[in-house]
């Protein structure tokens, strides 16, 4: 009898006490193993016990709150990170993007959306398709000055050093390296590497971008106004 798979282990750090149970009764009936936590330093040290497929981060958390959760998160690991607002247009959905966090939702929760987008970024995660098209030498490798990204091993390097870039920031790059020099725009982006099927918000490719700069160099990408960015050759 062959073994069955580990089931997808979510952490979820909400305060209110209605909606973690909530939310974490449709996660469970969907199959995913859930650990959840009522305000932010005990997310953390429970982040800090356990290894987890993906973060599930309330924005106004007691004691520590999701922005700064997220950080201490991404100090450490490159896992998927989805943020709950309770006001979409905020500016908490910024500084959580800001922070690191690869997408967000809007409370109340729509339990179809959250599915999909926590499908979207575990799918993000385990990828292992190559940019396209490859190198004519057929190695996997690509190189920009002083980057270099081998679009078979998933490995991006700058000046001969390795990056941590997460899985978003990954899937970002190599829709880049995959057209250089052409100009995509954000809808682009966001349908292929957000998976959205509908109209998204902007901001959460303006600000992959904005932390894909801080990691790869600024020179690489180019801003094209009113319309996108462009992967300099």
């Amino acid at each position: 009898m062959r073994d069955q798979p580990a089931p997808v282990h979510i952490l979820l750090v909400e305060d209110d006490d209605t909606i973690r149970r909530s939310v974490g009764l449709s996660l469970e009936r969907y199959g995913y193993r859930v650990s959840a936590a009522p305000d932010g330093l005990t997310g953390l040290e429970m982040f800090r016990e356990t290894e987890y497929d993906l973060l599930l981060l309330d924005i106004m958390l007691p004691h520590l709150d999701g922005i700064g959760l997220c950080r201490r998160v991404r100090e450490t690991s490159q896992a998927p990170v989805l943020m709950m607002s309770a006001r979409g247009d905020s500016l908490d959905v910024v500084a959580g993007l800001e922070a690191g966090a690869d997408d967000y939702v809007v409370k109340p929760v729509d339990t179809t959306v959250l599915l999909a987008r926590i499908r979207t970024l575990l799918r993000r995660a385990t990828f292992t398709a190559p940019a396209e098209p490859a190198p004519a030498d057929g190695t996997g490798l690509l190189a920009f000055r002083d980057l270099t990204v081998d679009t078979r091993g998933l490995e991006v390097r700058k000046d001969g050093r390795p990056l941590a870039l997460t899985p978003t920031e990954l899937r970002l790059l190599l829709e880049f390296v995959a057209a250089p020099g052409i100009a995509l725009q954000r809808a682009t982006l966001l349908r292929k590497v957000w998976d959205y099927g509908w109209d998204g918000d902007i901001r959460v490719v303006d600000l992959a971008v904005q932390r894909l700069r801080k990691k790869i160099g600024a020179d690489h990408i180019e801003t094209v106004r009113g319309f996108g960015y462009k992967f300099r050759r």
